[in-house]
């Protein structure tokens, strides 16, 4: 694939991503991520000549601090040192102190590369961040990104340094007065928020699955934001088993009315996998092709909101054979201004590498195309509300607490 456009493109990316492992057996397995990488390297998506590489250094503690306590980031430190020692990693004290902080904890083990592999995630979302605001590039993608859970002091989520909330934070201390948040991973975008609920500059727009029923149990329409930045906090929580038409009329509904009102520098979005159906942690029920619809809708956003400025991250997913290598291998393309076409057959390589890596025995189990053939077209809001659907009591929900704020007709914009 070859790109010939004005566009520049990069992509953040190192194997030493791969060192973000909490254990064999959790969900977080990097082998996620080297199965992304190869299989857009399979299907050429890196050979695009506009597509860059950027090679994400490790953040120092005063960028991490930037958005997190000085105190969180040595205790951090402190936790991965500790680990090197089994013996004093399973002390019992120290356990409960990194627990309080949400380290030690099922979600987030603690392990020997803790703090030098996640501040080389936040570090390569920063760079990204960095490039994109000083004109070196329009667009980039770090899929090894997207820890949205992390909060200010504390590990949340599988998520122990925000990267999302640095760059912003980055490009606003830069002199940015407009930054455009948008999070489509099943998960609210709990973290982020927070980060900056009380910054009127920062646009955090969430779609997920409620938090009714899934973790991390935020995200409602009447979170709106502090009283110095209401309305910049906009949460659309979806009931679960939505598939793609029912979230794409969410999205549909309420992130580009916004966007345009609010006409941010630059988009940061957050494409976490997790809603797909075949994913283990979470109840929607999307499509590849639903996805790879939501990622091209990003890359419009930021053309006609942005200036084209856009940086795109990963974030959950949780199926590392039949739906986040499909995924992100779409976002890179997409970022790169190289779509693929969805019935595009997946080459025999990386089918065999995806077998060796995940001891699948017959390749015959293995994913063949970059499509589920779904459909994905949607009902816009503009044919009509429907006050008896659940997805349409969401979104007016929505519309309601947050369009006033922008000027827009919760009704009619």
């Amino acid at each position: 694939m070859e790109n010939t456009a004005g566009l520049r493109s990069a992509l953040v990316w190192d194997d030493a991503f791969l060192n973000y492992r909490f254990s064999d057996a959790h969900p977080m397995n990097p082998v996620r991520l080297k199965l992304t990488h190869r299989l857009a390297k399979a299907l050429g998506v890196l050979d695009c000549r506009r597509l860059t590489e950027l090679k994400p250094p490790v953040a120092t503690d005063a960028e991490l601090a930037t958005v997190h306590s000085i105190e969180y980031i040595a205790q951090v430190k402190a936790a991965s040192r500790d680990a090197e020692t089994p013996n004093t990693a399973s002390n019992g004290n120290l356990a409960r102190v990194y627990e309080a902080i949400g380290l030690g904890t099922e979600d987030c083990p603690v392990f020997a590369e803790l703090h030098t592999s996640s501040a080389r995630i936040a570090g390569g979302t920063l760079a990204a961040a960095k490039a994109i605001w000083n004109n070196e590039i329009d667009r980039a993608v770090n899929f090894a990104g997207g820890m949205h859970h992390a909060q200010r002091s504390a590990a949340s989520g599988f998520c122990i340094y925000n990267d999302a909330a640095l760059a912003i934070q980055w490009m606003l201390d830069q002199g940015a007065e407009r930054i455009a948040y948008v999070d489509l991973d099943a998960h609210h975008g709990d973290g982020v928020e927070q980060a900056f609920w009380n910054d009127p500059r920062v646009l955090t727009i969430s779609v997920h699955e409620t938090g009714l029923l899934l973790f991390p149990g935020t995200g409602f329409a009447k979170d709106i934001g502090g009283t110095a930045a209401e309305g910049t906090a906009v949460n659309v929580a979806v009931p679960a088993s939505v598939s793609d038409a029912g979230f794409l009329r969410a999205a549909h509904a309420v992130v580009p009315k916004l966007l345009s009102a609010f006409q941010p520098q630059v988009l940061v979005s957050q494409h976490g996998a997790d809603g797909h159906r075949h994913d283990p942690l979470t109840d929607l029920n999307l499509s590849i092709d639903g996805q790879r619809q939501l990622m091209l809708d990003a890359s419009d956003w930021a053309e006609d909101f942005a200036g084209g400025k856009w940086l795109a991250l990963g974030g959950g997913g949780y199926s590392p054979m039949k739906v986040v290598p499909r995924a992100w291998a779409h976002l890179v393309a997409i970022v790169a201004d190289t779509p693929i076409p969805p019935r595009t057959e997946i080459p025999q390589e990386w089918r065999e590498l995806a077998a060796q890596e995940l001891g699948i025995e017959d390749i015959a189990d293995v994913v063949t195309t970059m499509s589920d053939d779904a459909d994905v077209w949607w009902r816009s809001w503009e044919v009509g509300y429907d006050p008896a659907d659940a997805i349409d009591q969401s979104i007016m929900a929505t519309r309601k607490a947050v369009f006033p704020f922008h000027g827009l007709d919760p009704w009619f914009d």
